[in-house]
């Protein structure tokens, strides 16, 4: 099962930006922004920005409009209007319905605690649920197999989802539609091409595509970001001592997320405008790190790190 590079309905590169706004914009996110802005823009493409407000109680009140405002600042602005996803509610749910109604997806009674140490889910209400209980949410029916898809940046690769997570989540206990199913939809409505974003999010790809296979959708064409760790090894903080975003000007903190793709440039590129118009003359994907990479928030240097295999998230 491959995605093709481009959507049947949108022959033009469209990418987009996809911040949750749970709060001000953060570092590992400004480099997710800078490099699908960049790779837009090398492709002759259009960049767009789409605010994932699917989780209403994790939302910070102000926060996506703040983050918008924060990218302004970077000179990432959106060749769209801005969109939010919570008004495309109606087609989640549209969507939603297809899958159940076709039998491929179904509800589940389970809780976190019901699912085992690895998380994978063990198929539990598959048949139906147990006598006494009563459904929380809906899962899609995953199938044997692999899903194979080429990323841009990582080359070749190979997801079995029935065996890293087993049937997920696409409507929660609270009712509201799963981030997965969204995106599937959101981006398909959207004519994106190419989705651009962080290497936390490979593991999701094989169910995105599952989904949008099962929607009759053509996937899009992906490429992640390598992640952006601390000296130590561990995924960036997002508190204000150590967040360049917070910590540094504009001009020093996107100097840092360039080095982050492998774009820094030189040192007589001071500005933002400048910064932004080398990055855009001389991106390459040839370029970016394929691993982690560290990076020292005092903006002193950069190491790389093997890359690890992210944990399977099943809820």
């Amino acid at each position: 099962m491959r995605p093709s590079e481009k959507s049947a309905s949108q022959d033009r590169y469209r990418g987009r930006f996809a911040p949750s706004p749970t709060g001000e914009l953060h570092f590992g996110s400004l480099v997710a922004a800078v490099g699908s802005y960049l790779q837009a823009r090398a492709s002759d493409g259009e960049w767009t920005i789409r605010i994932e407000d699917l989780d209403p109680p994790r939302e910070v009140p102000g926060a996506a409009d703040r983050q918008v405002e924060t990218l302004a600042a970077f000179g990432l602005l959106s060749d769209l209007p801005v969109q939010r996803q919570s008004r495309f509610s109606a087609r989640h749910h549209a969507a939603l319905d297809r899958l159940v109604q076709a039998g491929l997806a179904f509800p589940c009674a389970c809780t976190r605690k019901d699912l085992p140490p690895d998380g994978v889910y063990p198929g539990t209400c598959r048949a139906g649920i147990a006598a006494g209980k009563s459904a929380r949410s809906i899962r899609f029916r995953v199938t044997p197999g692999c899903v194979r898809f080429t990323d841009a940046l990582l080359g070749p690769q190979e997801q079995t989802p029935a065996l890293e997570c087993g049937d997920f989540v696409i409507r929660r206990a609270d009712g509201l539609v799963a981030y997965q199913l969204a995106v599937v939809v959101d981006d398909a409505a959207a004519g994106i091409t190419q989705v651009v974003r962080g290497a936390d999010l490979l593991d999701s790809t094989g169910r995105q595509i599952l989904l949008a296979q099962a929607l009759s959708l053509t996937p899009p064409g992906y490429l992640h970001l390598p992640l952006v760790v601390d000296a130590a090894g561990r995924k960036l903080s997002k508190s204000q001592r150590d967040d360049p975003v917070r910590r540094h000007p504009a001009a020093t903190a996107l100097r840092l997320a360039l080095r982050a793709l492998g774009h820094e440039p030189p040192a007589g590129t001071r500005s933002v405008t400048a910064q932004l118009a080398w990055a855009r003359a001389e991106w390459n994907i040839a370029a970016l790190p394929q691993g982690p990479v560290a990076i020292d928030v005092q903006g002193d240097g950069q190491r790389d790190y093997t890359p690890e295999r992210n944990a399977n998230q099943s809820i």
